[in-house]
Formats: C-alpha cells, structure tokens, sequence
C-alpha cells in the first residue's frame, strides 16, 4: 500500500516573526562583547546597569516573611491590593467616596487592558473602535485588534516633540462609539507627554464627542517621581470633569515587579450601581481568561501602600529612580553637544519618562548595533534607563559614529 500524506490540522498556520523588542534582548544576550549595550527592552537598571530591587519592595518582601500558604486568590483578585492602588490615584476623589470605582486585579499593564476591552465589549457599551496613538506601545494594536476592535490612529509625534494639532484634528473624528488609549504620563515610545493646558483641550474633546478615555499608566511615580503629579491627567478626567474612564495601572515600572505580573483595571462609573455591575462584569471576564491572577506580587504592592514607613521608603525609591533616568538624558545630551554631533538633540532632555526617541533612521540603528554592539529598537526608540555612567559616554560616541557614517 502506498504511504498516506500526514495532513496537519495546523497546515494553514502562519509563522509570526518574533516579538521585536524581546528579539532585540534576545540578540542582546547571545552577544559575547563586553562593550554591549541593551536599551531595548523597557526595565530599570540602577548606575552599574543591574536589575535594582527598591528597597521598600525589600522590606516588604521581610514583612511578608516566608511564610503563608499558595491557595488561590479570589477571581477579583487581593481586595487589600485592590483598595490600596485605587487608593494611590483616587484618594480624596468624589468617586472614591461614593463606591463609583469598579476594579480587577490583572495581569499587570497588559492584563489590565485586556480586562478593560472585554469589559467594554460584554458590557454592551457600542464601542466598536479603539484610537490609538501612533506611534505608541506595539501592544495596544494587537492586543485591542484581537478583542475585535477596529483600529484607528492619533498623529502624536513630529520633529522632536507632541504633534498637539494634528492629534486634536483626528480626535475629533471620533464619536461615542470610540474609545481613545491615553497614555497617563512618559508616553511610550516617545516621552512626549501634552502639558495641563493641553490635557484640558484633549478632555474637552472627548466630553464633548462622547469618547471613552482608556488611562494606560504604567509609570505613575515612575516619571517625576510623584505620583500625583504624574496622575494629574486622571484626576483632571474623572473629578475636575466628572467624565467615566478605565485606569489600567502596572507596578511593574514603578516597584519593580516585572515578573510578578502585578497589574489593577479600574472602572471610574456614574453610580455605585453601575460600578457594581462593572465589577461582576470584570469577574467574569477575569473568570473566563485566567480564573484568578497571581498572589505574590499583589501581596508585595499592597504591604508597600499600606504600610505608612515601607510606602514612605518607596516615595523615596520613585525619586532615586526618575532623577537617575533625568541625569541619564542630561548626561547623554551633553555628551552629544561635547562631540558635535550633527543635528538638534534638545529633544532628548525634553523628554520624559523611561523612553526616548532619538529620531536616527533605521540603517543608523542596524550599524549601531553590528559595529558598536548597541542594541535598541528600530524605531529609534531608547530605554533611558539602560545608560549608566559606566556606557553612556560610549553610546554617545557610537550614536555620533552612527549619524556621521550611517
């Protein structure tokens, strides 16, 4: 008998090239010079470019001690986490006192957003499409494209700086049946955030054409080093305004828990009816994708807000980290001015947060990493926190290299 043809079920698969920011790390590591340097991928390194446990997340970590147990968290995930980080941005705020905050304990920053997506899909809300800013974190297309949205872009980066009018122009396309990604404070990838004045005409917009506002904020405290100062946007939507938003926070920026996976999307409602609802919708989705999200982390972020001398410890650590990441971009940009270096970077200290753009073409990238050992994205984009004093005079000299020769 002839052989029979093995038929895959997967034949019709399609490969999907890496993810590019994890591929850029993963070049990274299989680099064997000790001049390399990894400012892809989006984590903290502290001045002698290692992964930095803050202190506050230590002495939470020594009050948890080693002891507990491993049992399941409840689906909406540690209550204690979630009062504490609704808490951190709404304290004082009408909805918070009146019980119009809806939250879920998610899957850090990502997780958060897939909750609030497939809250806003079973809830009914006749949002059918998700605004994004272009460019901004490669997640947000494909994660609000597979929950079924249609996805459209924001204009939000030209010559150096936040494109205000032709992100305005666009927005207000926009109708009640959008949703808009706002990045709360150090957008991502290009560390142009608008200013207060900016922010009141954006929300003037959208409570005037009925658009749903999606808080991304995976650097509060991260980015001045306060967090009310980098949630002022939030406050300015939901209070100033009255205006209904989801808030997806992260910790993994801002404590360091990365791995941990620690993450809260919140609901900002009209009632504490309707929060109510939302919050047994969130249950639900939660139930449906994941059951029930990680204990450790939520337990770690939770001793830290709720332990008045381990939070003021980390009100200390938010400081060390964005003041390293500012003399960071200072450093880089005087370097650069040392060297010549043809070009305007003023950019780079106008800038804020965690990311930069550094504006230098895709083949300037590519040479910077084959004959400098550099690696970063190739979009431009930079971690600022993977510069130290021991590298950043070498990246600027090899950044120089790049924009002569390249």
């Amino acid at each position: 008998m002839g052989s029979v043809a093995q038929v895959s079920v997967f034949d019709k698969g399609e490969f999907v090239p890496p993810d590019a920011i994890f591929d850029v790390t993963r070049r990274y590591l299989a680099d064997t010079s000790p001049d390399k340097v990894n400012l892809g991928q989006g984590t903290y390194r502290d001045e002698h470019a290692q992964p930095w446990v803050l202190p506050s997340v230590r002495l939470a970590k020594e009050k948890l001690g080693s002891g507990g147990n491993h049992e399941y968290l409840a689906i909406a995930g540690l209550k204690a986490f979630r009062d504490e980080a609704v808490k951190l941005v709404f304290h004082g705020a009408r909805s918070l006192n009146e019980e119009r905050i809806a939250s879920c304990q998610a899957l850090s920053g990502t997780g958060a957003l897939f909750l609030a997506g497939l809250g806003l899909k079973q809830a009914n809300t006749g949002i059918s499409t998700i605004y994004i800013t272009d460019p901004t974190w490669s997640n947000h297309d494909l994660l609000f494209g597979r929950l079924g949205f249609e996805i459209k872009k924001l204009p939000y980066y030209k010559a150096g700086s936040f494109d205000f009018e032709s992100f305005v122009s666009t927005l207000k396309k926009a109708n009640s049946t959008c949703a808009v990604v706002l990045h709360a404070c150090a957008h991502n990838p290009t560390g142009c955030d608008p200013t207060q004045e900016q922010w009141k005409e954006i929300a003037s917009v959208m409570q005037e054409r009925g658009i749903f506002p999606i808080f991304d904020s995976a650097y509060l405290g991260f980015n001045s080093g306060y967090v009310d100062k980098d949630a002022w946007a939030i406050r300015y939507f939901t209070e100033d305004l009255g205006l209904e938003a989801s808030v997806c926070l992260s910790f993994a920026k801002n404590m360091g828990l990365y791995g941990e996976r620690t993450g809260l999307v919140t609901y900002v409602t009209k009632t504490a009816q309707t929060a109510r609802t939302m919050d047994s919708i969130l249950e639900n989705c939660q139930r449906a994708t994941i059951s029930n999200p990680p204990a450790y982390g939520a337990k770690i972020a939770s001793t830290v807000l709720g332990t008045p001398e381990i939070a003021e410890q980390w009100a200390k650590d938010l400081v060390t980290m964005s003041s390293r990441i500012r003399s960071m971009r200072l450093k880089l940009f005087d370097e650069l001015k040392g060297l010549k270096t043809p070009g305007d970077w003023s950019h780079i200290v106008q800038q804020s947060g965690m990311f930069g753009y550094t504006g230098i073409t895709p083949a300037q990238v590519a040479y910077l990493e084959e004959k400098h050992h550099v690696y970063m994205a190739n979009t431009s984009r930079i971690s600022l926190a993977g510069l130290s004093e021991s590298n950043v005079s070498y990246f600027a000299k090899a950044l120089d290299d790049a924009v002569r020769t390249a």
